[in-house]
């Protein structure tokens, strides 16, 4: 009996980390810290960096789960929660996500050598719990949009922990974080139709517990003609990080972003002729879309693949 309590204990502890939301940051990690040094792949470096960045987004993850513990009791979605079941208390909770943050400052700052990465963890975690969950989540639709900065500070995390092992963030030249900055944006114009698209589906779970998501507070036709047009905003996006890479990424970001697209048109669509649409399909498409695209950017990465810019003669 204890044995089986224990379990459920440790299963309730790793249940407070999202799981499934840390891979798909840890995804648009691993790129990330690739691209910045192409040709090169440090291996080690970039499994210590996995393990400091997932200590920081379960931190997050851990804090967010403590700060929304009351509305994660009313939402069908998360109503089976850790600490929405007292499987955990709160405090227990809290005490967890200290010691997981403090641990990856240490281990990226120490392990890393990267103060700056660790500086973007504090930053990370800061910015989702206060502004996002305590201040943005339970006041404006324009929720998602602002507070989806956080889940795109991985690229950022990477980035400065690959150029502070080479070149030195700080003495790295404009172009190399210009590549960090169109990767953050493109999980940043990516969140908004992923997220928009998992409320059309569980819109009663927000509106009972009192959350103003875009799809519980404008008509079904204005979310799906937002989606669409972030959907348009994330692959145009992901194209402006072309001329730096090579023709595989060109083709892979040009082949799932206009499925993409396809989709969020058809979801569109399918609103407006006041169709029943099914919006998870294009949430697991995101999923798929985002995936894909990072995979097609390590790849052309490791394989040192000659520059866009360099096979058009405008760069060396």
């Amino acid at each position: 009996m204890e044995d089986e309590t224990l379990v459920e204990k440790l299963k309730a502890y790793i249940a407070l980390t999202k799981p499934r939301v840390i891979e798909l940051l840890l995804v648009a990690t691993i790129p990330a810290m690739l691209q910045a040094d192409r040709g090169a792949v440090h291996v080690g470096l970039i499994l210590l960096t996995l393990v400091g960045g997932w200590m920081g987004a379960a931190s997050a993850n851990a804090f967010n789960m403590v700060a929304d513990h009351d509305i994660d009791q009313l939402m069908r979605r998360t109503r089976r929660r850790p600490i929405a079941r007292e499987t955990v208390t709160v405090g227990q909770a809290r005490v967890f996500a200290w010691i997981l943050l403090v641990v990856s400052v240490l281990w990226l700052t120490f392990l890393c050598h990267s103060p700056l990465g660790a500086a973007f963890i504090v930053l990370t975690v800061w910015f989702y719990i206060f502004v996002y969950t305590k201040w943005l989540k339970r006041r404006t639709w324009q929720n998602v949009i602002w507070g989806g900065a956080a889940g795109c500070m991985p690229v950022i995390v990477g980035w400065a922990v690959v150029t502070d092992a080479t070149t030195g963030a700080l003495h790295a030249g404009w172009w190399s974080w210009a590549q960090a900055v169109i990767l953050f944006m493109v999980i940043f114009f990516w969140t908004p139709p992923h997220t928009w698209a998992l409320g059309m589906r569980y819109k009663e779970d927000y509106e009972a517990a009192g959350v103003p998501m875009m799809p519980v507070v404008k008509p079904p036709l204005e979310v799906s003609r937002q989606i669409l047009w972030y959907t348009w905003a994330t692959v145009i996006t992901s194209l402006l990080l072309v001329p730096a890479t090579g023709w595989l990424y060109a083709l892979v970001a040009l082949l799932s972003g206009g499925y993409f697209i396809v989709m969020a048109q058809r979801l569109h669509s399918g609103v407006k002729r006041g169709e029943k649409v099914r919006p998870m399909n294009l949430f697991f498409l995101s999923n798929n879309y985002l995936s894909v695209l990072f995979v097609g950017l390590s790849v052309d990465a490791v394989l040192g693949l000659r520059p866009v810019w360099s096979l058009l003669g405008l760069g060396g």
